[in-house]
């Protein structure tokens, strides 16, 4: 059987009601085994590893994304597959991340969750963390990994990890992937395209990175948006990059203050890096004039980025020391399928 470690991180998956308050609360790793008996006949040999404080997704920052990469770096050569329960609110942040900073990863990291506590009827965490496991665990017919790379796995659909967001608070169906097709649809089989997978490299070997810069921004662009505004935050020594969230396929107000503020932090050596708020498509700056203004101001383009793998991708990227030069060369390349680049 293919050796699966699960690692609890917290969420809603793990939680139980307190009787008293009727607040959620999280409780021990053994608990959730003890709730998803199924898991013995899930076809694998099942370890666990759980954070020592189980956190709220809220919570989660880049210091626990480096701790899940050391837990899966240490336990990498013995285990087949890792499953890491998570919760939802910034799962898409976390997978995202792990995407860069497991850099030459050969075998499956999948993510996921639950909308409802384990031990309601109506609980989604059961099947999502079943199927999870079945998928971290498969292997083609030459027997390598089926899905060698960070995913998410939410209610019948395995996507690409930092190609998905959050996009219900209430739905079952919590995650989409807008901008790239899903990796495998689960019925009572599971169907594998395997033409969007990332196929398997024997030759690359797993480089972990745990350095993350922080002093990132996500600034969204509104109808009367303040220049002054934009000028504070971009004049704030801690900020060294931002992810400027614009309007269609990349285009901003025709406002001279804005654009010599923009101009002028990238002059400092801050990366800009543009992505469109539609759920769908792609930034293309040369389209439109109030496009290229931005292109002629130094902000580079994010295509068809995600926020999330947008954010992180950057973080890392800066994280690594990188010049600026090298960043936003690095920014326009597909590192780890997080962007089209046709």
């Amino acid at each position: 059987m293919a050796k699966i470690l699960m690692i609890y991180t917290g969420g809603t998956i793990g939680m139980v009601r307190n009787p008293e308050t009727g607040v959620l609360e999280a409780f021990s790793a053994e608990n959730l085994s003890a709730n998803i008996p199924e898991m013995k006949y899930c076809g694998a040999d099942v370890d666990m590893v759980s954070f020592d404080s189980p956190i709220d997704s809220s919570d989660m920052n880049p210091g626990h994304w480096s701790a899940i990469v050391r837990i899966i770096c240490e336990h990498y050569e013995p285990y087949d597959g890792f499953v890491i329960l998570h919760g939802t609110d910034t799962m898409a942040f976390t997978a995202s991340a792990l995407s860069f900073m497991l850099e030459g990863l050969g075998k499956p990291v999948i993510l996921t969750g639950s909308q409802l506590p384990v031990e309601m009827i109506r609980s989604d965490a059961k099947e999502n963390l079943l199927t999870a496991i079945e998928i971290a665990a498969a292997k083609d017919a030459d027997g390598h990994p089926m899905v060698p790379e960070v995913c998410i796995y939410f209610h019948d659909e395995l996507l690409r990890g930092n190609r998905s967001s959050k996009i219900s608070a209430e739905y079952l169906a919590a995650f989409a992937s807008n901008n790239y097709p899903v990796l495998a649809h689960t019925g009572t089989d599971i169907t594998y395209h395997r033409e969007f997978i990332r196929p398997y490299d024997p030759n690359v070997r797993l480089t972990p990175h745990y350095e993350m810069e922080s002093g990132i921004v996500i600034l969204s662009l509104f109808p009367g948006l303040q220049a002054e505004a934009v000028e504070e935050v971009l004049g704030q020594p801690s900020v060294k990059g931002v992810i400027f969230r614009t309007f269609g396929s990349g285009n901003a107000p025709r406002n001279e203050r804005l654009l010599q503020a923009l101009a002028k932090a990238v002059k400092a050596g801050k990366t800009i890096v543009n992505i469109t708020q539609c759920a769908t498509g792609s930034v293309q700056m040369k389209r439109y004039a109030t496009g290229r203004q931005l292109l002629e101001a130094g902000v580079i383009s994010g295509r068809d980025s995600t926020v999330e793998a947008a954010l992180t991708k950057l973080m890392f990227l800066m994280g690594q020391g990188l010049s600026q030069a090298e960043i936003r060369e690095k920014m326009n390349l597909s590192l780890a399928g997080e962007i089209s680049l046709s």
